[in-house]
């Protein structure tokens, strides 16, 4: 009797496919026992890739990048993906680790799981990575009864990170003037999250969870410790300041001895980095400081797509 492989072939299909990714943000990257605690649970399912990981300690932040397939039912609604128990138990191992009442660093945040977000890779669509937040957001808030805001995809009218963050007073530092520590915000939220309560744990905070086409990040060094030329710098190069249309940007303390443009580039293929590296040096000229090469904080979709491939097809020979 012949061996029939179709089955087979279907999931190997799907997997190198119908693919998922998601960007998930934690306050932490001084504490390597949180951290380990963290990626031990990020391998607790072989189906799920950690494609890349970004830590930065100044800011006391970390950036884990995962990639799973997601399946669907008979009439094509999709019903499962690797990705949400993945996630689910970092955060959980997150949240056992990292407390945010300890918590410090020169990036702004409002929780330990500060942002999970979920992108489409290969043939897959924004339809469905937005399913998979609004199905991880709702475990989160049920789960670890943390407070959980939706947004762009995921979002019922597509509601923009940045205005979120902006009620919820992300950007505004609340030591030093230039860092974040600690829980400094009401305890009782003033608006309903989408899921999990409306009081907030001061050890967990707040999580941002969505879904949104491919944002690339890229940071741009300034030789300079003037935060507040920074800012200046930062938001003539944004669209929000008049800038660039599509980038957002945050001006930041980064280490002893120099700040930094952090970037968001919401349509990276219209606006590149080339782009803002230009702008940002000559904005820094007019303040009379040199500016270092910028850096993404994170592979391309297409080298994404790839190591994932590469990784699990290794795993399945």
């Amino acid at each position: 009797m012949e061996f029939n492989p179709t089955c087979k072939d279907k999931k190997k299909t799907m997997k190198l496919s119908m693919l998922l990714c998601c960007k998930l943000y934690i306050s932490e990257s001084r504490n390597k026992e949180a951290l380990d605690s963290i990626e031990r649970a990020a391998k607790l399912d072989p189906e799920t890739v950690t494609v890349n990981k970004f830590e930065d300690r100044a800011y006391n932040r970390v950036r884990y990048t995962l990639v799973s397939y997601v399946a669907h039912d008979g009439t094509g609604c999709p019903i499962y993906s690797p990705l949400q128990q993945t996630v689910l138990a970092m955060a959980e191992a997150a949240y056992e680790a990292i407390n945010l009442e300890l918590h410090s660093g020169a990036h702004p945040r409002l929780g330990v799981v500060d942002d999970i977000v979920f992108h489409p890779l290969a043939r897959a669509s924004l339809e469905e990575a937005a399913w998979l937040a609004k199905t991880v957001a709702a475990d989160i808030g049920n789960r670890f009864q943390v407070p959980v805001f939706l947004y762009a995809a995921a979002h019922p009218t597509g509601k923009a990170l940045e205005t979120i963050r902006r009620e919820l007073g992300y950007y505004r530092p609340n030591f030093m003037g230039n860092q974040w520590a600690g829980w400094a915000q009401p305890e009782v939220l003033a608006e309903n999250p989408d899921e999990g309560p409306n009081t907030v744990s001061r050890a967990r905070g707040i999580a941002m969870i969505g879904a949104r086409p491919w944002v690339a990040t890229y940071n741009v060094p300034i030789i300079s410790i003037d935060v507040s030329a920074a800012r200046r710098i930062a938001l003539l190069v944004s669209a929000r300041g008049g800038g660039l249309p599509t980038v957002q940007t945050l001006g930041l303390v980064h280490g002893e001895d120099s700040t930094e443009i952090a970037c968001m580039l919401l349509e990276p293929n219209q606006i590149g980095a080339d782009r803002v590296q230009s702008r940002v040096e000559m904005l820094a000229e007019q303040e009379g400081l040199d500016v270092e090469k910028g850096y993404f904080t994170d592979f391309s979709p297409e080298m994404i797509t790839e190591k994932y491939m590469k990784l699990i097809s290794a795993e399945s020979d």
